[in-house]
């Protein structure tokens, strides 16, 4: 039987080169196309097809591609993307993604050059935090499985590594967190054995932190009922409106409580980037593990999560296990010291690391915090105008890159309205933002993350939801004066 390798390489490099000529042509020209379209039912009916028994070409298979896929992704490529933290990627990072596949390194563990390469990033990033060279850290799909690994990590560290033996059983631990921290931080206490009602989510100041004074009260409470706090996870970059919790104060918390200090900086770690908004970091050098993403804020493409943890002995302790087909030799391809598969719970994993590697030997740190800074200095620029216009109300402080909104200048049911206004945007492909809940109240919530989104995107933005909004509100003034049992004001 023949290899699944080509009988003409020649063909193949063409289709090759006229691929990767193509995508370039994609991301040059983003602003000719929609920000996103619905994918149309016909061609949703054209993907749903028995499993292939027998061969294709490729060339018809990249067809179906640039017909039934490339158009209809999710758009966070595009400037006009506001809707979700999602990173518009890179164009380095999309070659060395080329390069990664070529080589299918799978980099669970052994004595290999792609290993070092993610050693090199883990060590960049520890430098980025302020952590000691001896940190340990792995990439991994994103902050909510990084998230749960800082969790298991403080499991460990409070009830020792026998724990991964006899399990949480009776301990009754007990971790804390913001009510605005991300929803994988339950998630993982779930999956870690203790349950989500073991995760206190403490409530959030007007400014959206975490309030330490209802924080250090909890804390007594458990300890005097019996419970035994172990964890408190502070988050840089909350989810719905970008706030960052008071991490100088918390980790003062913990260590004054004998706590694990973990937090969830998806996208808020890489504001250490940004001179100017470092401080608002402040206390993060002091984390026990942290969590983050280069696929947001360093535009790196998807996946590409991170965890750093402070103490590289307690990740190993938490994750390392003797296995016969794991065996680790003084020299040859079963060498290299302490393995990835030793830090995580992955042990096939792809070379995620080149196309951060890549991105920051390319760009280097200052020019992605430079990034970061614009993001947020739109995010001024988007509230500004908000704040100025009569139509619509602003609904949180910005402390980074979120900017949560609403169009207020009609009567009826607002929440309604403003979720209608923004699916109408998305529609006409004209902007994607997203909607929340803030104070109970439906908000139009704009992430501004893309490298590529200007002034011009936010005035275009802002203009379709006054456009829309109006839209909207007139025709419910209008159907509101054709109701026969009751008049509007006004008609």
């Amino acid at each position: 039987m023949e290899s699944l390798d080509p009988a003409d390489w020649t063909g193949l490099r063409a289709l090759g080169h006229r691929m990767l000529d193509d995508m370039v042509d994609h991301l040059e020209t983003l602003r000719d196309r929609p920000v996103w379209q619905p994918m149309p039912a016909a061609l949703r009916e054209r993907l749903r097809q028995p499993l292939p028994r027998g061969p294709s070409t490729a060339e018809a298979v990249y067809k179906d591609f640039q017909s039934l896929v490339q158009p209809y992704a999710v758009g966070n490529l595009h400037p006009g993307f506001m809707g979700w933290v999602q990173g518009g990627g890179n164009p380095v990072a999309m070659l060395a993604e080329l390069l990664a596949a070529g080589l299918n390194a799978n980099l669970g563990g052994r004595d290999q050059a792609p290993i070092e390469v993610e050693r090199q990033v883990i060590a960049w990033v520890a430098e980025m935090l302020g952590f000691p060279a001896e940190a340990s850290g792995v990439l991994v799909t994103g902050s909510s499985i990084a998230n749960l690994i800082g969790i298991l990590v403080g499991r460990s560290a409070c009830l020792g590594p026998e724990v991964r033996e006899t399990g949480v059983g009776g301990s009754r631990l007990v971790a804390y967190a913001s009510a605005a921290a991300h929803g994988c931080l339950p998630q993982a206490m779930d999956i870690a054995g203790f349950g989500r009602e073991a995760l206190r989510m403490i409530p959030f100041d007007s400014s959206g932190r975490m309030r330490i004074d209802v924080l250090t009260r909890r804390i007594a409470q458990d300890r005097a009922s019996g419970m035994r706090p172990f964890l408190v996870a502070g988050t840089a970059g909350t989810v719905d409106t970008g706030a960052v919790d008071d991490l100088a104060a918390l980790a003062d918390i913990a260590a004054r409580e004998n706590l694990w200090f973990h937090v969830d900086g998806a996208f808020g770690a890489t504001a250490l980037l940004a001179p100017a908004l470092r401080p608002k970091l402040a206390g993060i050098e002091r984390a026990d593990s942290v969590a983050f993403d280069f696929h947001k804020w360093a535009q790196v493409q998807y996946d590409a999560g991170c965890i750093v943890v402070r103490d590289g002995a307690r990740q190993l302790a938490t994750f390392s296990a003797e296995a016969a087909y794991l065996r680790r030799e003084q020299r040859g391809l079963a060498g290299g010291g302490i393995w990835p598969c030793d830090l995580g719970p992955d042990l096939s994993r792809g070379f995620r690391a080149l196309k951060v590697w890549m991105t920051l030997s390319v760009y280097g740190a200052d020019r992605l915090g430079e990034v970061v800074q614009q993001s947020c200095d739109l995010a001024a620029a988007l509230a500004a105008r908000v704040d100025r216009e009569p139509a619509l109300e602003r609904l949180a402080p910005v402390t980074l890159n979120i900017v949560c909104f609403r169009y207020i200048a009609a009567d009826g049911d607002l929440d309604r309205l403003n979720a209608d206004i923004v699916a109408d945007v998305q529609e006409a492909g004209i902007a994607a933002p997203s909607t929340t809940l803030v104070n109970g109240a439906l908000a139009i919530r704009a992430a501004i993350v893309n490298h590529r989104t200007t002034c011009g995107d936010i005035e275009i933005l802002v203009d379709a939801i006054l456009e829309y909004g109006g839209r909207r509100a007139r025709a419910n003034q209008n159907s509101a004066c054709r109701e026969p049992k009751q008049s509007a004001p006004g008609c």
